[in-house]
C-alpha cells in the first residue's frame, strides 16, 4: 500500500504527538508551567512532548485567551519548524482570525506579528519549490 509523503508525515506527527501526550503531564501546572515546559521540550526537539504540553494548555485553560493564544502559535510554529507547511499555514491562519473576531484587538499582539512573518516565510519557500498560493 503506497501512501503520499505529506500524509505519512501528518500520520508520523499524530503518532509522536498522541504517544507524547500519553506522558504523565502534572495536573496542578499553570498555563506558564506548561508553556515553560513545552519551550523546553522544542528547544531539545523533542516536538511530540512539546505538543503534548500546548495541548494541555488548550484542554485545560480554554478560558485564558493570552495562553492559549501563545500555545496555537508554538503549535503552528513546530509545524512549521516541521516543514508541514500545509497544516502549519491553517494554524496560522487560524490564529489570525481571533484577531479579526470581537475581542481580538485585547489579544497580544506579538503573536499576530510573528504569525504574519512566518505566513511569509511559508509563501517564500512554496515559491522556490515552484508552489505558489
Amino acid at each position: 500500500m503506497k501512501y503520499p509523503l505529506p500524509a505519512l508525515l501528518a500520520l508520523l506527527t499524530m503518532l509522536v504527538a498522541s504517544c507524547a501526550s500519553g506522558a504523565n503531564i502534572p495536573p496542578d501546572l499553570s498555563p506558564a508551567e506548561l508553556i515553560q515546559r513545552a519551550q523546553e521540550s522544542s528547544d531539545r526537539n523533542r516536538f511530540g512532548q512539546a505538543l503534548a504540553f500546548y495541548e494541555a494548555v488548550l484542554e485545560r485553560f480554554p478560558d485564558d485567551l493570552d495562553s492559549v493564544v501563545a500555545a496555537e502559535y508554538e503549535i503552528a510554529f513546530i509545524l512549521y519548524r516541521q516543514r508541514n507547511f500545509d497544516e502549519a499555514r491553517a494554524r496560522f491562519e487560524a490564529l489570525l482570525s481571533r484577531y479579526d473576531a470581537p475581542g481580538g484587538d485585547a489579544l497580544p499582539e506579538k503573536f499576530r506579528v510573528l504569525a504574519e512573518i512566518v505566513l511569509g516565510r511559508i509563501d517564500a519557500a512554496e515559491s522556490r519549490r515552484g508552489r505558489r498560493r
